[in-house]
């Protein structure tokens, strides 16, 4: 009897672990969601291009000075719907794997919402400066490179056309002082990848609604899903998810015999309540910023937030499989 129970509830537990992934051939469209932490790794540089005399007020000087950026939360129609995120990407394509493990798709900047860590400092006064998309964003083209069955490296150059507003700390300026400037970001040198699974049934025509111009109401419907794409995943991160698990006693299931059975690796930490942070996680255990160079001019490192209706399936072959 006993050992028709601990047989009953290994079978219960397998059924509840993901399906093991032969491998993936195709990477489905979606939204990629960023945080950008203010730690000074995001900035754009003024130096080559100076902000003009006279642009705060009739006594400013040229500016060539560097702003440091940080994130701002996108306005969603769920309020936190995306856990604090301030940018997407969104994958426009479902891209197939050829025969040398390589996929393209297209990608797009779909929202941005930054601002300066600290005001900057005029002979006008200090002023804010917040950073936006300006306009429909071109498209670029990525490729996905697999290097497992279900792990690899992506390059993403992005294209981006963004428009920097500055506002007076004191409120005292009537003016609209804007810049626009467009220029390519390339792609990170650690932009990994790893696919994963939903957790539950997941409609892949769910939407969210986000605030794409920066006034703070949400226009535009954008998939909600990220498909089975998760970028910033890694052997090194899932064994870091292994080792909190672990710490957080929820990595194994032991059923009172020598028989021990592995928790699936989830892309949000078991200690959060979703309620506060809507379907996405930033500034999750782990996961490293991305860092998008721009010559010398700017730079945008963001550390990805991930889906908290996913979990990680790897080939037997990776011997991390879940």
């Amino acid at each position: 009897m006993k050992r028709a129970i601990v047989c009953a509830l290994t079978l219960a537990i397998l059924v509840a672990l993901p399906a093991v992934a032969a491998g993936v051939r195709t990477i489905q469209n979606g939204i990629d969601v960023w945080h950008t932490p203010g730690d000074g790794s995001s900035f754009v540089d003024f130096a080559k291009n100076p902000i003009p005399k006279g642009f705060f007020c009739a006594k400013s000087g040229s500016f060539t000075g560097r702003i440091v950026l940080q994130g701002r939360p996108l306005t969603t129609g769920t309020p936190g719907e995306l856990g604090g995120a301030d940018t997407i990407v969104q994958r426009l394509d479902d891209a197939d794997f050829d025969g040398n493990g390589v996929a393209t798709t297209r990608v797009q900047l779909r929202a941005l919402q930054l601002e300066s860590v600290a005001p900057i400092k005029t002979a006008c006064g200090d002023f804010t400066a917040r950073v936006s998309l300006s306009g429909q964003q071109p498209a670029s083209k990525m490729r996905i490179i697999k290097e497992s069955e279900t792990m690899g490296r992506f390059e993403a150059p992005i294209q981006v056309r963004f428009r920097v507003n500055f506002f007076s700390t004191k409120g005292t300026s009537a003016q609209r002082l804007e810049l626009v400037h467009s220029f390519t970001l390339d792609p990170a040198t650690n932009a990994t990848w790893g696919a994963v699974v939903p957790k539950r049934n997941f409609s892949r025509q769910a939407s969210v609604l986000v605030d794409t111009d920066n006034d703070q109401i949400p226009d535009t419907y954008l998939p909600k899903s990220s498909g089975n794409f998760f970028p910033g995943l890694s052997e090194e991160w899932l064994r870091a998810a292994r080792e909190r698990q672990a710490r957080e006693k929820v990595a194994r299931t032991d059923l009172g015999s020598d028989t021990v059975a592995p928790a699936p690796i989830e892309t949000c930490s078991g200690t959060l309540s979703y309620a506060g942070y809507g379907s996405y996680q930033c500034a999750a255990p782990g996961t490293d910023p991305q860092c998008h160079p721009e010559a010398e001019q700017a730079q945008h490192c963001a550390q990805p937030c991930p889906p908290c209706y996913m979990t990680y399936t790897a080939a037997t072959s990776s011997g991390l499989d879940p």
